[in-house]
């Protein structure tokens, strides 16, 4: 199995762009495991100054059970795990099942952060966008998906969100294997992956 590291700040487009990657492949060639799913409940998150959860920490997400996974799906086990749906009471929960591929794309904030993640990794990849592009996609998506009020999600975008990226994605800019700009559009990159993909295939 060839497994695939990709990351970058929230608003910056990874998670569609790991969607585009996964159409392309019909076969079932690649699977793709995300953090997301992994966050611990909202009991136990830590809390702020002013009584808000910040869940842009790496203490947010259960990444013991992350990288059990992860191995798990090397050692050519079957994961599944129950979405994790933000909070949102409107959306009812769904099984993710995610079978052992031939490639693996392992997506999240912290994917290179955690040394114990990034030594499983063949490949590294970051999302890119500039601060506004992301926080605009982020009010989007938070309003919309999770049901989240504005003022919450520019609270947390201000106060957790960013100083989240300075800290645990940004040091990696330089590090990973390639940086993908995506504040118009990533068509060419994502073009680009699927041709490496292929090749590995």
């Amino acid at each position: 199995m060839f497994v695939i590291g990709i990351s970058g700040g929230s608003g910056s487009g990874k998670t569609s762009f790991l969607r585009d990657i996964e159409q392309e492949f019909p076969n079932d060639d690649i699977g793709i495991l995300s953090q997301d799913e992994y966050y611990h409940p909202k009991a136990q998150q830590f809390v702020d100054s002013e009584g808000i959860e910040n869940f842009d920490l790496p203490t947010a997400i259960d990444l013991e059970a992350f990288i059990s996974d992860i191995k798990k799906l090397q050692a050519g086990e079957i994961v599944e795990r129950v979405e994790y749906t933000f909070n949102n009471k409107l959306q009812v929960p769904k099984t993710i099942v995610c079978n052992p591929r031939k490639i693996l794309l392992v997506e999240g904030l912290f994917v290179f952060h955690e040394p114990r993640i990034r030594e499983l990794l063949d490949f590294s990849v970051i999302v890119h966008a500039s601060d506004v592009v992301k926080v605009i996609r982020r009010i989007k998506r938070d309003r919309v998906e999770r049901n989240y009020p504005l003022e919450d999600v520019l609270y947390r975008y201000e106060h957790h969100v960013m100083p989240s990226f300075n800290t645990y994605i940004r040091p990696y800019l330089d590090k990973v294997d390639i940086v993908i700009n995506n504040n118009h559009n990533y068509k060419r990159a994502l073009q680009m992956m699927v041709g490496y993909l292929k090749t590995l295939l």
